[in-house]
């Protein structure tokens, strides 16, 4: 297969942005571990993020202070946010993936160790990658209304309490929809196609490796530039919570499990005019409606050489 991503042409200027509080590396990593793993690079700069910080503001100022390569040390939320004040600056991004899922390293083939991924910061090739916007704020996995963002909040109780893991996330779904069920009435267009919905989540998808990775339809779409809608089926709490065992079990099926919408403008309207909207594991309140558009190649990211993917 040949390698049509370009290569680095000059000395990397790095600055890394790092959230300690990441995954199942936030009790053993440090700004001084990520700086000593670029130690064949020119100027690196490493900056730990804390909970105070406005992310946009620190990545537009490192690219004034002439880095070109700005990397995300964290999870999906970490990379949305750096990706986000990117978009348009014409500097790449490289990505430490350290968090729980990392769906979108593990899309682009970027290696889960921290010392593997820094070599492809630092080797690799730059790749072009379209993601998703809903009203001017990216996202590059999914974004969602409804269900999803009381999720978040109980997953976050039960990571204090238990701990980062892929197993507490499943869970945290089950102890939401045990406590909350609130189905949002919805008109839908999708490139001008009207559908009405009672639903109590829709879910956006701008990846394509997320959804194969549970196995339900909707990949191919966003393969060919498309997002995939998913609307969960408004069918009570509890035979929801059964349904959500079907999906970490990779066990839905369209038609039967949720409903499949695709398309390249998606328009959501419900009746309250301002709602939580969950965009790769965040949440923040925006007013409605709420549109969601697809930006091609908007982002440029450190990805591996086909020389590495194939060796794998």
């Amino acid at each position: 297969m040949k390698d049509t991503s370009v290569a680095p042409t000059r000395e990397e200027s790095v600055f890394i942005l790092f959230n300690p509080g990441s995954g199942k590396h936030e009790s053993d990593l440090t700004g001084a571990d990520l700086k000593a793993k670029f130690h064949t690079t020119g100027k690196v700069e490493v900056r730990t993020l804390l909970k105070s910080d406005d992310l946009d503001a620190t990545v537009k100022a490192a690219i004034a202070d002439g880095h070109n390569t700005i990397v995300a040390a964290g999870g999906d939320g970490t990379i949305c946010g750096t990706a986000g004040a990117l978009v348009g600056s014409g500097v790449r991004m490289g990505v430490l993936p350290l968090g729980t899922f990392n769906f979108f390293a593990r899309s682009l083939g970027i290696p889960e160790e921290p010392d593997e991924a820094a070599r492809i910061v630092t080797e690799g090739c730059d790749k072009p990658i379209t993601i998703g916007e809903v009203n001017g704020h990216v996202f590059i996995n999914n974004a969602s209304l409804g269900a999803y963002a009381a999720i978040l909040n109980e997953r976050e109780a039960i990571y204090r309490r238990w701990g980062r893991s892929r197993l507490a996330a499943y869970w945290s779904v089950l102890v939401a929809m045990v406590t909350i069920y609130r189905p949002l009435t919805m008109r839908i267009t999708v490139d001008g196609e009207l559908v009405r919905a009672r639903s109590p989540m829709a879910f956006v998808a701008v990846s394509a490796y997320q959804l194969d990775e549970y196995e339900i339809e909707g990949a191919d779409a966003i393969r060919n530039g498309k997002f995939a809608v998913l609307l969960a089926p408004d069918c009570g709490r509890f035979k929801l919570i059964w349904k959500a065992l079907r999906f970490a079990f990779r066990g839905v099926e369209k038609g039967r499990d949720f409903t499949l919408l695709t398309g390249e403008d998606v328009l959501i309207e419900t009746r309250r005019s301002h709602r939580l909207v969950a965009r790769d594991g965040e949440r923040e309140r925006m007013e409605g409606p709420y549109r969601f558009k697809i930006l091609k190649d908007a982002l440029t990211v450190r990805v591996p050489r086909v020389a590495d993917t194939d060796g794998a």
